[in-house]
């Protein structure tokens, strides 16, 4: 008989033919009336409805440790390592979470017995989902597939060793009685949650949205999840630029007035911006930075659909390629129906005071003296540095989202907050690095007509001109006030999206 990875006693609560428990069960007696017992499809007897309550009873009584009749997460802690099933306090508190229907923080018999039964019947969508080639069995090259569709690349020889951790019989296959009793007490039943758990560019503002759109469950596009997502992810940016807008104006000051002739140090920047404005002068240009999200966020995420949509593949989710693919395309087409607030807002951080009475004034100004090419102004460079910052970006993330996968991954795809905190604040930094030249020529083109006189540059002129007088340094300018406001732009941004979320209803799974 196939050894069971679990205990007999969490074993023997099913029905040995692989039925689910509490599932409706077909009469095996014919209208002739045979006798014998009710039949599975594998051809045993099915567990009669007494015999199957005084297993669950049974297991049920094994867990309540300080026997009050529930089940806490002391006794589910306790009770599940004696049984030799070792879970995280995180983990048993998502399986009281999920059978607690009266809210007291425990599970009653009935709410157990419930929770075992929703389990079951979503470890066997999950189960079907994977088996592939629809043979009752999940080998290697199936799981290698099915994770290779959300954009995660595991080898071989790391799907066997998965394997081997649910299969007892040595067939290197896992069938539905082995899925079932490797999974049965664990509240991970669903492989997307890779993609719940990994949301990068929803969570992550560091001012500048260029980065490939997250990927959506089906469950969360059905349910209208995505939509709150995106609500708490434009919120979060919003709260997070203003936290840290006094950095990203001085950020724009050097790249634009910083020269060698002309160091100016971070002290000194602030310095000079509370001496000419007063401390409000700090946040000049943050309004329309903020307000340009919510229409960016929204073209971007619908441009993203449609262009997947183009695309054609028939897979759920993207391979990693056709993200960047379809991430780059849909910020361009993002990029292009907002540049010119883009202009504003670098218009708005470098005015003096009075020079404008707001965000109109300044439209209205730029429009009479430059005429509408004035607003789009460092376009291409800023159409070229989507590429490098995005690229770089989803390529360094996924990198480190696979590499502690496959390291540290045991029982759950949740990376914890720090080690999310950690690869979002990297892939950031890293795309910005790449990117940053061509985003300084952008902001300096931007800029060059609030300078009285000065003359029309081109991209290619300008690159040349701040080599030529500063070298491949003054293609840096700004960068240090830049990566000042990476970490807490990324941790006020994971927080205020964290809370929102709450409020808007959307599950922490």
């Amino acid at each position: 008989a196939r050894r069971s990875l679990t205990s007999p006693v969490v074993s023997g609560v099913l029905c040995p033919c692989g039925s689910p428990h509490g599932s409706a069960v077909e009469s095996g007696s014919s209208s002739g009336g045979s006798g014998g017992g009710n039949a599975g499809s594998c051809g045993r007897s099915l567990c009669e409805a007494s015999e199957q309550d005084r297993r669950l009873r049974t297991l049920f009584q094994k867990l309540d440790v300080n026997r009050d009749g529930a089940l806490c997460i002391h006794d589910l802690a306790v009770g599940l390592g004696r049984l030799g099933l070792q879970r995280s306090e995180l983990d048993l508190l998502k399986i009281v979470k999920a059978g607690d229907k009266d809210l007291d923080g425990q599970l009653d018999f009935e709410e157990f017995v419930h929770y075992l039964q929703d389990h079951e019947k979503k470890l066997r969508l999950v189960f079907k989902s994977l088996d592939k080639k629809n043979d009752g069995r999940i080998d290697a090259q199936e799981i290698v597939q099915s994770l290779r569709d959300l954009g995660v690349k595991i080898s071989e020889q790391q799907a066997e060793k998965i394997l081997k951790s649910m299969d007892k019989n040595g067939t290197m296959t896992i069938d539905w009685n082995e899925w079932r009793d490797y999974h049965l007490l664990h509240p991970v039943e669903n492989i997307p949650e890779i993609i719940l758990y990994w949301k990068h560019s929803t969570i992550f503002d560091v001012g500048e949205n260029l980065t490939v759109p997250d990927e959506f469950t089906v469950e969360e596009r059905q349910t209208g999840m995505w939509w709150r997502h995106l609500v708490a992810g434009g919120g979060a940016g919003a709260v997070s630029r203003t936290c840290t807008a006094p950095l990203d104006r001085l950020k724009v000051l050097m790249q634009v007035h910083a020269s060698r002739s002309n160091n100016m140090c971070i002290v000194g920047g602030f310095t000079q911006m509370i001496r000419e404005g007063g401390p409000r002068s700090l946040w000049r240009g943050n309004g329309i930075n903020v307000l340009k999200i919510a229409p960016e966020s929204a073209i971007k995420f619908m441009a993203y659909e449609q262009i997947k949509r183009f695309i054609g593949t028939d897979q759920e989710m993207l391979r990693i390629h056709e993200r960047l693919l379809a991430g780059s395309l849909a910020g361009a087409i993002a990029q292009s129906s907002i540049y010119p607030m883009e202009v504003l807002k670098t218009r708005m951080a470098l005015r003096k005071t009075g020079q404008y009475s707001g965000m109109l004034d300044c439209a209205k100004n730029i429009l009479a003296k430059e005429g509408m090419a004035a607003f789009y102004k460092g376009y291409i460079p800023n159409m070229l540095g989507i590429i490098p910052y995005a690229g770089i970006d989803l390529a360094v993330y996924e990198t480190l989202k696979n590499t502690w996968l496959q390291r540290y991954a045991v029982n759950s795809a949740d990376p914890g907050v720090f080690v999310l905190l950690a690869c979002g604040t990297i892939s950031s930094t890293c795309g910005q690095l790449a990117s940053y030249p061509l985003a300084l020529v952008r902001t300096r083109m931007q800029a060059q007509a609030s300078v009285e006189g000065a003359p029309e540059v081109t991209m290619r002129g300008l690159f040349k001109h701040i080599l030529k007088t500063e070298g491949a340094f003054g293609l840096y300018r700004g960068l240090a006030p830049n990566f000042m406001k990476v970490i807490p732009a990324v941790s006020i941004s994971y927080v205020v999206y964290e809370n929102l979320k709450m409020t808007l209803g959307v599950d922490s799974r």
